[in-house]
């Protein structure tokens, strides 16, 4: 894979079988050897691309899930501890 300025390589393996998730720029630059009968470079640079915007959506929509699940938890011990502390002076 070729490296652009201000962008970190392929991101090696944190232990053995267990990698980092992938960056849509990380689908998008990278490259494959071309072979004799090889698929169509256009083709295959097309469909990475796409699923690389698709991978970008997915990450967005993580974010926001797991931010929306810190606020509604955030929420919930508000209110147990509300409850508690009015059982508790009842």
């Amino acid at each position: 894979m070729r490296r652009l300025a201000g962008r970190r390589e392929e991101q090696r393996p944190l232990e053995e079988g267990r990698r980092l998730p992938l960056r849509p720029w990380q689908i998008r630059e990278r490259h494959f050897n071309v072979r004799r009968r090889g698929l169509d470079p256009v083709e295959i640079r097309s469909f990475l691309h796409r699923v690389a915007d698709e991978l970008a959506v997915a990450q967005t929509a993580l974010v926001a899930v797991q931010e929306e699940n810190v606020r509604i938890k955030n929420a919930l011990r508000a209110w147990q501890s509300a409850q508690a502390a009015d059982r508790h002076y009842r």
